[in-house]
């Protein structure tokens, strides 16, 4: 129990590239896997179950943590632990208190309309600069979102993606570092999505499947290549 106490007074904010306190590590893999039951984290973090238990009473008592019932086809209801919303503040957020002050003297100073100004020209920038790091459109598209993911991470978006068997790409944003502005102005999401597509090219569409401001643990995109899709359907 020393132990775990130790840890409780740990760093504010999590190492989103290398956590190394089991805390932290644990409220790394709710964060970028999402809910998970005390046994399945105790073999992903590869520590015993009792540890694993100890780790998520101490983060349920201060708050970072929270489960709720599940219950499966036989026994008892499984415990099923996700992170609360003091946990992801935990998690940096690119110079929120500046972004959320800038938005709130934009809108006071021109409006909503002003506003919308003022994301549209930052997503048209925010594509030149893509584009200008990316591969062409012409590039598979397994190279472009490589490309991508990993400016998303520089970002602090804690990008990852992966392709199912059914040949769909899902794109995961397990971090959104622009939450806390997007909270005020909602249209930064819209613009989210406008830049995915717009990098990623005209022979793919990207629809939005989970959304954090919808109540989800993180973002998701489905991403569909277009000539794939038409020639299966011809066949």
């Amino acid at each position: 129990m020393t132990g775990v106490g130790t840890e409780t007074s740990a760093a504010v904010h999590v190492k989103l590239d290398t956590p190394v306190s089991s805390r932290d590590r644990l409220l790394f893999a709710l964060k970028t896997k999402g809910p998970m039951t005390a046994s399945q984290l105790a073999r992903r973090l590869r520590i015993t179950s009792m540890a694993a238990h100890q780790q998520l009473s101490s983060l349920k008592e201060d708050g970072l943590v929270a489960f709720t019932k599940e219950q499966g086809k036989v026994g008892r209801p499984a415990h099923l632990w996700a992170l609360t919303s003091k946990a992801h503040d935990r998690f940096p957020d690119s110079h929120a208190d500046l972004a959320i002050a800038m938005l709130r003297a934009i809108r006071a100073c021109f409006g909503d309309k002003g506003l919308a100004k003022v994301t549209e020209e930052r997503t048209r920038r925010q594509i030149r600069d893509y584009r200008r790091r990316m591969p062409g459109p012409s590039a598979p598209i397994e190279r472009r979102l490589k490309a991508l993911t990993q400016l998303r991470r520089a970002e602090g978006f804690m990008a990852e993606w992966a392709r199912a068997c059914d040949g769909t790409i899902e794109l995961l944003q397990n971090h959104c570092s622009i939450r806390k502005a997007a909270d005020i102005c909602w249209r930064l999401c819209d613009t989210e999505l406008v830049l995915l597509r717009s990098v990623l090219g005209k022979d793919v569409t990207v629809q939005r499947v989970e959304h954090t401001l919808q109540g989800d643990s993180r973002c998701a995109y489905q991403v569909r290549e277009v000539k794939r899709a038409a020639g299966r359907g011809s066949s």
